[in-house]
């Protein structure tokens, strides 16, 4: 009689673990052609159909350690002029990325993230314009017009609350663009600086393997310059502001060397050079919350003009130095 159980009681086991593996291989089918779907369906929808009103906060950037929080499905969540967009979550919606925008709009995204183009790929998410302008400086964070600097003929300043720089010429912005500056244990300096010395291509003081293109020194003795170098997307210098190619191109031939009467005397300073502010180290920049608030990196004139006063009086002394000595070399 018990060995009658005991046949009984193994074959129901046996019975219940095949249903179990049953059910289990119908829902993985299931997930399997589900995912295909949801795949496909991506990749033939243009992208105004797979962008979602729902917040969905897909993943967390690096700098805070945490572990994304795992949800379904891919959400761009957009907003009044900027959305942002999961990215490495999926090789589909990845896929998608590269096919929606042209060289020229990743370029512009890559710099309203504060990276260069060879770390998009390594973003979690990215912030996208909804509108693409011709005029990179309708993105810009700055003022077009700061009354105080209009009679400073070249004035260059760096913002490290929204990693950025400006170019301003008579008290109008010419061009602006992202920057990567000083990381939180050698962070660049704030103040008054003057450019002075440059260099094509330079071997850093630090390693002698990091090489600095464009260089162009503003703190000869701190070894301090704006130069192109990786950038990360947030402060990660030793002191330094990281620029793209392009941008580091321009200001080293936009911006003047000093001038030295002998190897020890300095004669005629450069341009000026304000680094003011303070950043968050350890989250992320302003500029990834621009798809709830476009204006969370607007820097008012107000701001900047309360921010150069202090320095205004030695801008225009050095100036007129410089000037001076151009007419007497010149006869101009």
């Amino acid at each position: 009689m018990k060995k009658l159980i005991y046949l009984f009681l193994l074959s129901a086991f046996f019975v219940n673990c095949k249903k179990g593996q049953s059910d289990a291989e119908t829902n993985q089918s299931n997930y399997n052609e589900t995912a295909v779907l949801e795949r496909d369906s991506l990749l033939e929808q243009p992208l105004s159909a797979i962008v979602s009103d729902t917040i969905v906060e897909q993943s967390t950037d690096s700098l805070t350690n945490e572990k994304p929080e795992k949800k379904p499905g891919f959400y761009i969540e957009r907003g009044t002029k900027y959305s942002i967009w999961p990215h490495k979550i999926n090789d589909s919606l990845r896929k998608k990325f590269n096919e929606e925008f042209s060289d020229e709009q990743k370029y512009i995204i890559a710099a309203l993230n504060r990276i260069d183009t060879d770390h998009i790929a390594r973003r979690d998410s990215l912030i996208v314009p909804n509108e693409f302008h011709d005029d990179f400086l309708q993105y810009s964070p700055f003022p077009q017009k700061v009354n105080i600097l209009n009679d400073v003929d070249k004035f260059l300043i760096f913002s490290y609350p929204v990693q950025a720089f400006a170019v301003y010429e008579k008290g109008i912005q010419k061009k602006w663009g992202p920057t990567n500056m000083g990381k939180k244990a050698t962070q660049t300096p704030r103040g008054l600086f003057f450019t002075n010395w440059k260099g094509r291509r330079v071997r850093s003081t630090v390693d002698d393997e990091w090489i600095l293109n464009w260089n162009f020194n503003i703190h000869n003795t701190g070894g301090i310059g704006f130069h192109q170098y990786a950038m990360p997307g947030y402060p990660a210098s030793h002191s330094c502001l990281r620029l793209l190619d392009a941008d580091a191109q321009f200001l080293y031939n936009w911006a003047d060397q000093w001038i030295l009467k002998d190897s020890q005397t300095l004669k005629v300073k450069g341009t000026p050079v304000v680094v003011y502010g303070d950043y968050n180290f350890g989250i992320k920049g302003d500029w990834y919350q621009l798809y709830k608030d476009p204006n969370i990196t607007t820097i008012s004139e107000s701001e900047l003009t309360e921010v150069i006063t202090p320095h205004k009086e030695e801008i225009l002394k050095q100036q007129k130095i410089r000037q001076e000595y151009f007419k007497e070399t010149t006869g101009l």
